[in-house]
């Protein structure tokens, strides 16, 4: 690669990191803020806004991946960055502070996130996901807000809650929509940066999107889980991790729907068994102790990190 390609990757690498930075920031400060001045559960902000909006990367790149026939980078992104999700960035949120549990998310979400995700992976066994098979898991998502939704709804006319009121939240609308095009945008420049520095190194494109890919699309998770950490946002961070998993899925099967996708066999082998056992484990240390204490987060973080060495 010419010096002159190579400094410009990394020029594109340091600005997209940046995008992420200010990008994170903005959006848990617009989330939470925007939560509390309607009266909303940062659960729901965090399954919704916040885990659509850090999934925007994953539906970009899987998308033109697609289309351009790399149906290996739509799948390992995804796989990848639900792993990611689980592993890395619930792991580096419980070193720097523990994390506090909902309920909800332990009665509703993560279940629905292990069943989808065996769902995902029993279509995928014929190596290939039509558009009848996209179309039924990319319908799971609505089912998943409105439950949610509402469950939370119900919790809080019982608990006897104040809805709260509206404090003219455009100011919590413009720092979300700030934030989510900065993630965006520093997702796509330090993934196509990653993308290079890669291929440098011979890989498939199968490793390239479980790696690189689905870790530079995950940053906006990351980054918006170190922000929430630091902030003792604790829902959004665990509502945003498993809400982006979900969204994740429903992603892959919105773009099998537009342009079906082949599966590789290796992914079945190793990629999904993966973020299907990590999908499982994570329930158990979430229910008890309603808590992700800093030894489990480290025992996340070295998974994941022994993941990656088996991977490469």
């Amino acid at each position: 690669m010419p010096t002159t390609s190579l400094m410009l990757n990394v020029l594109y690498f340091i600005i997209g990191i940046t995008g992420l930075i200010a990008g994170g920031e903005l959006l848990v400060r617009g989330a939470s803020r925007f939560a509390k001045d309607l009266g909303i559960s940062p659960v729901i902000i965090g399954l919704t806004v916040v885990a659509f909006g850090t999934s925007a990367p994953e539906f970009v790149v899987c998308l033109t991946a697609a289309l351009q026939g790399a149906s290996d980078i739509t799948v390992g992104n995804i796989v990848g960055s639900n792993i990611a999700n689980i592993a890395l960035i619930l792991g580096v949120a419980a070193v720097i502070k523990p994390i506090s549990i909902h309920q909800s998310i332990t009665r509703v979400q993560t279940p629905f996130m292990i069943l989808l995700t065996i769902l995902v992976f029993i279509i995928a066994l014929n190596h290939y996901i039509g558009r009848a098979e996209g179309l039924i898991v990319f319908l799971m998502l609505p089912v998943l807000i409105f439950y949610s939704y509402y469950s939370y709804k119900n919790d809080k006319i019982e608990n006897g809650e104040n809805n709260g009121s509206s404090k003219k939240p455009i100011i919590q609308l413009v720092m979300l929509t700030a934030g989510l095009f900065f993630l965006i945008l520093g997702a796509r420049l330090t993934v196509s940066s990653g993308i290079e520095f890669a291929r440098m190194f011979g890989l498939s494109e199968l490793v390239i999107g479980v790696t690189i890919i689905a870790i530079g699309t995950s940053l906006p998770e990351l980054s918006t889980a170190i922000f929430s950490a630091l902030k003792n946002e604790h829902e959004i961070i665990v509502g945003n991790v498993v809400g982006s998993n979900i969204f994740n899925l429903g992603i892959l099967g919105l773009v099998a729907l537009i342009h079906p996708i082949t599966i590789n066999p290796e992914a079945l082998k190793l990629d999904f068994p993966v973020m299907i056992v990590l999908s499982i484990l994570i329930y158990p240390v979430m229910k008890i102790g309603s808590r992700i204490s800093r030894v489990e987060g480290a025992l996340l973080l070295c998974s994941y990190f022994g993941f990656m060495y088996i991977l490469l």
